[in-house]
């Protein structure tokens, strides 16, 4: 979709990544492509309405993986809450013969994974670039200072 950007506001610079994946209730398979383009299609809506931008969506037939940005007055489960709640009504909505194969009950499962994502460096690159805050600068890779 997009390459994430520093998102600015009046007291703060941030660039917020997670990795989400939201498994279907009961693991059943519903997502056809025209299901994957709905759900690409409210991803689009919810971020025109709020601060949650979809970098990338991709879906497996029984859940999906989002690449999201957001600022940091969003938590990671607030962020899941709304798209799940948001998705789920779309998706049923224009979909309803998803709703019997889900015994009309919940589109999600109420579980979900979320993973921080870098954009600028591996974990390993930040810890070092950190504990070596101070020191001189041929102690540390070059690379690491560029990186910011």
């Amino acid at each position: 979709m997009k390459k994430a950007k520093h998102i600015y506001k009046s007291h703060n610079k941030s660039l917020l990544l997670y990795h989400i994946v939201c498994p279907v209730k009961y693991r059943r398979e519903v997502f056809s492509s025209d299901v994957e383009k709905t759900l690409k299609k409210v991803c689009k809506e919810i971020s025109e309405r709020y601060e949650i931008h979809f970098i990338e969506i991709g879906s497996d037939d029984n859940h999906v993986h989002l690449l999201i940005q957001s600022v940091p007055m969003y938590s990671p489960k607030k962020i899941v809450n709304t798209v799940k709640s948001i998705t789920a009504i779309k998706i049923f909505k224009l979909h309803p013969k998803i709703k019997s194969i889900l015994w009309g009950g919940k589109f999600w499962t109420s579980g979900y994974f979320v993973n921080t994502v870098g954009q600028s460096g591996s974990f390993d690159v930040i810890k070092n670039y950190v504990k070596n805050q101070g020191k001189k600068y041929t102690q540390i890779h070059k690379a690491q200072l560029t990186m910011f």
